[in-house]
Order: structure tokens, then sequence, then C-alpha cells
């Protein structure tokens, strides 16, 4: 076994596990580590302007791609910077690590107040992560990197976190034999629960499919699509589970989301639901519920989540690829549905008709958008208005092409996890969708985008508001208005400064020919929208 210093064990761990790009942003603690990528072979290192842009870019990285995204910080603030990303990557059970520099062994939980220091630091995270620990000894270092990386990918996916105290990046030790860390072991779908499902669903008059975002992380949209089909099922997705089925199918009605979408024309005929990789959440203003004549099947990789918040028929823990592969075996060729080809139509028509009713600037924003971007183009909808709307009307035609921050709502994500989607992708082009509050949060790093030649379209909606919290003032607080008014500065102008496109509308009726003129020059551009402020799905 050869002896390294901890850093070069760290960043050559990181390698072993098909790590090629870090993000990051250098500091006292982690200097080591980056020189130790600087002579790693084949290893990127991307320097950000604020650490939750560094987060961020891990978490679109590893949306997009399917691999981990690696985000390297120092600890205290530099590390709690990340939260709300992690926080987000928590919560749309994706595959982060983030590494944490430490301050010295001898200093560790004294709270002495050394230079970043937090005592008990690892504690922060706990409840934003999978798994967690602060290594102690330098020879843990391989093990600790082996561990976080089977526990971000294994099960349901999610972020991890470990730190590392300085003094050990310049300790030597020896790189162990890379014997496997012990992992929670996911439990494979049982046969006859599987027979179950599908004698259920063969003889159900009207089955309907739900599909969360673990489709999405499991990979199963084949799988998803061909149950459906040969079910005759139609499909209602969750923001999440967009791209589950192609958005161009048939049989897919649309997503629930906010209390709009194809539920009340189709859940009070449905007998059979099969809901794969969602948690079945609902909230006060858009309840989901069940009749007690239907029988609900619950496939989720997470065992807390199955029947959680609906009692289930059947309930199946398992990974939704390894289930929908299972059940697609045992599906007779045929199925008993009497779904009509007009009925499914009729109710797309209909949720359709209510979106244009209410949103009307909000959709053909959206359809412009749809229309002038590839089927692999990846879209990041920001916490914004016409991005709301967006979950109830892009359709998207390849799964990992859209993300969005699920139950965070985390404002402020879309353009930095543009960034590191455009990293782990760039043969793709990438386009952020962001109000002018979630914009300002990571602006600096148009610094990054021009000088890592990060080339995304980020189009800026400008209302000069905190748009959902003014109308929400208007309409519930007679109209005192306090702290929701926005000064912006002109963002075109700011992101020629950087060295970016930047392109002023004086009408959203201009955004057609300005996104496609930016998609052709492939440079970081930012395109700025003028809009009113307008209803959300919300109120």
């Amino acid at each position: 076994m050869s002896e390294l210093t901890g850093s070069d064990m760290l960043i050559q761990s990181l390698a072993s596990e098909g790590v090629e790009v870090i993000f990051g942003l250098p500091g006292e603690q982690i200097m080591e580590m980056l020189d130790s990528v600087a002579r790693q072979k084949g290893m990127r290192w991307i320097s950000v302007r604020q650490e939750q842009t560094a987060a961020y870019m891990a978490f679109g990285y590893a949306r997009t791609t399917g691999k981990v995204g690696v985000t390297l910080v120092v600890p205290g603030p530099g590390v709690l910077n990340t939260a709300g990303a992690i926080g987000t990557a928590y919560a749309t059970s994706t595959p982060v690590l983030l590494v944490s520099g430490q301050v010295g062994t001898n200093d560790l939980d004294k709270g002495g107040g050394a230079t970043h220091e937090v005592a008990r630091q690892v504690d922060v995270f706990k409840p934003i992560t999978k798994w967690c620990y602060c290594v102690r000894e330098v020879n843990e270092i391989p093990w600790a990197v082996r561990k976080a990386m089977s526990e971000s990918k294994s099960g349901r996916q999610r972020p991890v976190e470990i730190e590392i105290p300085r003094d050990l990046l310049q300790a030597s030790g020896q790189m162990d034999d890379g014997k496997p860390p012990e992992v929670a072991s996911v439990a494979k779908p049982d046969k006859g629960q599987i027979g179950n499902a599908a004698n259920l669903l063969a003889n159900a008059k009207k089955p309907v499919i739900w599909a969360g975002g673990g489709v999405i992380s499991s990979d199963a949209t084949r799988e998803l699509t061909l149950v459906a089909e040969r079910l005759n099922a139609p499909v209602i997705t969750t923001p999440e589970g967009k791209g589950a089925i192609p958005g161009d199918h048939p049989l897919l009605l649309g997503v629930f989301y906010s209390g709009y979408g194809p539920i009340p024309w189709t859940f009070p005929q449905a007998d059979v639901i099969l809901a794969v990789g969602s948690r079945l959440y609902s909230t006060p203003k858009a309840p989901i519920s069940f009749r007690e004549d239907q029988k609900l099947i619950h496939i989720n990789v997470d065992p807390d989540d199955v029947g959680r918040y609906h009692n289930t028929h059947l309930g199946i823990v398992s990974d939704a690829r390894d289930a929908l592969g299972l059940l697609l075996e045992a599906l007779p060729e045929k199925s008993k549905s009497t779904w009509k080809s007009e009925e499914v139509a009729e109710i797309q028509g209909k949720a359709r008709k209510q979106l244009e009713d209410v949103a009307p600037l909000q959709l053909s924003l959206v359809r412009i958008i749809r229309e002038e971007l590839r089927a692999d183009d990846i879209l990041i909808p920001g916490v914004s208005n016409v991005p709301y709307w967006g979950h109830l009307s892009y359709p998207v035609l390849k799964p990992r092409s859209y993300l969005n921050s699920s139950y965070f709502a985390t404002l402020g994500y879309a353009f930095p996890t543009a960034l590191g989607a455009k990293v782990g992708n760039p043969d793709k082009r990438v386009v952020s969708l962001c109000g002018d509050g979630g914009f300002m949060y990571c602006l600096s790093d148009l610094a990054t985008a021009v000088q890592e030649k990060i080339n995304v379209v980020a189009i800026v909606f400008v209302d000069n508001a905190y748009g959902a919290s003014i109308r929400d003032q208007h309409l519930r607080f007679e109209s005192r208005v306090i702290g929701t008014e926005l000064k912006n500065p002109d963002f075109a102008n700011v992101a020629r400064t950087f060295g970016a496109e930047g392109v002023k509308l004086t009408s959203p009726e201009e955004l057609r020919g300005a996104l496609r003129t930016a998609l052709d020059k492939d440079m970081t551009t930012v395109i700025e929208v003028p809009l009113p402020t307008m209803q959300t799905p919300f109120w």
C-alpha cells in the first residue's frame, strides 16, 4: 500500500469513484486539497464567487447526469453558505457530496475561536443529509469517501457530507485495500406483491398512474411508459416527475400542482391507482384524496414514504425501475382498461383550458421557450411566476431535462443550478428562468460563467417585486405593501460588464427572437423580460 498525504488520499479516492469535476471556493483549511486537484490528471476545478453557487452547481450537475456532484468548501461560514443548496438536494433526492474543510483536530468541538470554527459543525447537516461524518484519523479518509459515495447513490439518493481537519490533509498515511463500506441494502420487490399488483391493474377498468421524481432518479422512464401503454392507463406526474413519460405521449394527462391539473376529471373515475416514486403529499389548498373503494398501489424506494399520507391497498418498497420492470413481465399483453383515446384527449383539453383561462401570458411565454428548445435541451425553472406555470404546462420530452427545487422552493437556485447542468452536459443548451429577486442571489457568478466559458442563457423576468409575496399582500393584507418592492439594476447592462451578452426587451412578445439569437450565439447571455405582477397558482 502506498503512503500519501491525507489531501492526496482524498482526491485520489474521489478520482477512483469517477469524479471528474469539483465545484468550490478556496480558503485556508482546504488549500492542500486544491493542490492535490491540480496534480490529479483528468480532474477539473471550478471556483465560484459564493459557496452556495458551488453547491447548486454540484446539484445541477448531479440532477442532469445521474452522477454524484461534488463541492468543496471551507468550514464555518463557507460550509454554512451551502446549506440552502444541500437542503434542495435533500428535498429532490439528489446525490451530492459536500466536502468541508475543518479546524485542526486539536481544536475540534472546543469552541475556542479557531478560524472558521463551528463547534459540532457536522450536527448542522444531519437534518439535510443522508449521512455525514467528521474524519478523525488520516487513514479514515479513503473509507469515508467510499462510504459517502455509496450512501449518496444507494436506495433513496440524497446528499452526504464529510469533514476533514486541516492537519490530516498534511499528515501521511496509507491507502487501504478499497473494501466497500457497509451500506443499507435496498429491498428487492417481492414477487408476490408484484403479482398482486399486476392482477389488480390488469383487471382495472379505469387504471391511472401517478409518477413522481423517483421515476427519474431510478432511470425508469422507459419502464413506466411501457407499463402505461400495456395497461392503457393515463399518467399524471408531479413537477418532479416531469419527463417520466414523454411530454407529447398521448397517455400523459399532465401535471398536478397547487390544485391545478387533471386530477378532478380523472381520480373520480379511477378504480386502481398506481403511484410510483412519489410521497403522495398534498397541501390543504390542493388535497389529494382517495375513495375507500379505490385501490392504491404505492411503489417507493423509501419505506417511510409508503403509505405515509394515504392508506394503501398494496405498498411495495422498491426502486422504481426494479419494480416496474418486474411488473411489466407480470402483466398480460392486454388489460381490461376501458379508457378511450377521446376521453383522455378531453381531460387533456380541460386541463389546458383551465390554465389558459387564468394565465394566458405565462403560458404563451412557456410555449415560446418550448418551441425554441430542442427535445434534450435543459430548462431550469426558478421560483418565480412564469416557472410556476411552466411546471404545469411545459412539455418535457426527455428525462433529466427539467429540474425544480421540489418542496424546498428555493429562491435563487435556478441560475447557479443551470451552470452545473451545463458543465455536466456541455453539448446541450441550458436555459434558466429566474425572477428579478431570485437572480440577484447569485448575480456575481456571471463572472464564473464567463471565466469558465459556461455558456447558459438566463431569462430574467422583471416585475420589480417579490411577485408572489406582493400579490399575497394585495389579496390578504388589504394591500399593505412592505418589504416586497424591489429596486433593480439594468440586468442586461450588468451582464455586459461581466463580459456576458445582455439583452433588454421592451415587451414579453420579443422573447422568441431574443432567445433564438442567444441560443445561436452560444455564449453566456442574460435576457431581461419586463412583466406585470400576475396571478400565481397559489393565489
